[in-house]
């Protein structure tokens, strides 16, 4: 069987978070009444002039400096022509020859690997309306029929293309989580796939390894959620590598993913740029951006998450895997910062652990985002010093913690930490006398696991320390168990 090599591009429409259209003052609210925000300029209407929105592009250069991209001193906005029922004028603004970000990096984690994705440019441009396919639209002849909603025409976007670099779905998916984590990071996306803030292109072709020329491309549109995307690039290959092995040919084309199916299929023929007869367009200026100018979208800029990550691992010696998942949203690292505040940098790592486990796992169960977390750093906190202080186990602070969320999602009063334990008597056992009477009393009815121990089965040891922290329920003290139980055995 010949071994094949996966090679993916991603361009990603990452909707600019402006007030305002690209080229008009008309709103870019979402949800509104279909048509009602689509002004002379959004429809295209004779006689009208774009003007350019200043905080887009602002934005586009906060992104830039953020990768590391050069900030083109002067870019250009071209016509990108094409006939879609959506497209009012008939052609895209968009850019095509100087882009106003060049270049380009970011660093993703795939497992436990640092990958760096090389990006090949980022440029701004106007989004299309919507075709809408949904009950309820009849036609002249009283046919099923479909609708247009132009609200969403003029919209800014700024389309975010990486060089043909990653080499599975799981590094595509990666990528698309980091790039969504810096643009919401940067204030310039809200990051909402659901309403179409943030989604993907995959440019996904095949090759047998070791050959240096790309496999034809196929290109999968719009995918709006992470797992579609990974599902969408996984058939994709599939398909690919199936074709070919089977004597066919692979045509460059677009491609729709039908996640109920669970399958690509066929949309349009790809075109080439050459056949959008791009041009600069005629009512625009160039866009200058002098070192003034970036000097001071820079000086705005919050520290990126990449920086917090080499901070954490350096200051706080956090895995890499644990920086990442303390840095995949502002408020999240935000509650580490908090947390450590209170109980210190020794706690660092059990502050992490909290955060992603108890609390994310929490959240994710009631569909809270973590800004909105009804336990706050100051109800937390007591939870890690208690554990440091060996006044209460790990598994008895899990159960702590449930109590505290219970009480928060149900609007009780919430409990101190030190309620709770004395509430419940959930006070460790550490006295060494009692811990040992608790040893014997489990020595002395399990006699086949201290035989089994004897005779080198090390999972012997663990399953007596199960019996000795259930007699103890939970209370006593792990290490100290530990410790005891090897001395009585040897």
């Amino acid at each position: 069987m010949m071994e094949w090599e996966v090679v993916i591009g991603l361009e990603t429409h990452t909707q600019l978070q402006t007030h305002s259209k690209i080229f008009s003052g008309a709103s870019t609210r979402f949800g509104a009444e279909p048509n009602t925000q689509a002004c002379a300029v959004d429809l295209a209407l004779p006689g009208v002039l774009p003007v350019l929105n200043r905080q887009a592009v602002e934005h586009a250069i906060r992104f830039g400096l953020a990768v590391g991209a050069k900030i083109a001193p002067v870019s250009i906005f071209a016509r990108k022509n094409y006939f879609y029922p959506d497209l009012p004028k008939g052609y895209q603004i968009s850019q095509m020859e100087l882009p106003v970000v060049v270049g380009g990096h970011l660093e993703i984690l795939v497992g436990d690997e640092v990958k760096v994705v090389e990006l090949t440019r980022a440029h701004m441009e106007e989004d299309a309306g919507k075709s809408v396919h949904e009950e309820g639209f009849i036609g002249p002849h009283g046919e099923s029929s479909s609708g247009i909603d132009l609200n969403r025409a003029g919209t800014p976007l700024l389309e975010i293309v990486t060089e043909p670099v990653m080499r599975s779905a799981a590094e595509a998916v990666a990528y698309a989580k980091a790039l969504h984590t810096l643009v919401v990071w940067l204030g310039v996306c809200d990051g909402n796939m659901q309403e179409g803030s943030f989604r993907c292109d995959a440019n996904v072709s095949v090759r047998p390894k070791g050959q240096a020329e790309f496999g034809t491309r196929c290109e999968i549109k719009n995918l709006n959620s992470f797992r579609f995307l990974e599902e969408a690039i996984q058939y994709e290959v599939r398909r690919q590598i199936e074709l070919i092995e089977d004597g066919g040919t692979v045509v460059q084309e677009t491609r729709l993913y039908d996640p109920d199916r669970g399958e690509t299929r066929s949309m349009r023929s790809k075109e080439d740029a050459n056949d959008y007869r791009y041009f600069p367009d005629p009512d625009l200026l160039p866009v200058v951006i002098d070192d003034a100018w970036i000097a001071e979208v820079r000086n705005q800029m919050p520290t990126l998450p990449a920086q917090l990550r080499q901070q954490w691992q350096a200051d706080y010696g956090l895995s890499a895997y644990d920086a990442q998942l303390l840095t995949q949203d502002r408020d999240t690292a935000k509650v580490f910062e908090e947390l450590l505040a209170i109980v210190g940098k020794p706690l660092a790592k059990a502050a992490a652990n909290l955060i992603a486990g108890e609390l994310a796992s929490s959240l994710n169960r009631s569909s809270i985002a973590m800004a909105n977390a009804p336990l706050k750093a100051s109800h937390l906190a007591p939870l890690l010093t208690r554990v440091a202080d060996g006044t209460i186990s790990n598994k008895i602070a899990k159960d702590i913690f449930a109590i505290l969320w219970e009480e928060a999602v149900t609007d009780k009063a919430i409990s101190t930490v030190d309620q709770v334990i004395d509430a419940k008597g959930l006070k460790q056992i550490s006295d060494s006398g009692a811990i040992e009477a608790i040893i014997d009393q489990v020595l002395a009815v399990n006699q086949k696991s201290v035989e089994e121990f004897h005779s080198g089965k090390e999972k012997a040891f663990n399953a007596l320390v199960g019996q000795i922290m259930k007699a103890s329920q939970g209370k006593a003290n792990p290490g100290q168990v530990n410790e005891l139980l090897r001395k009585k055995l040897s």
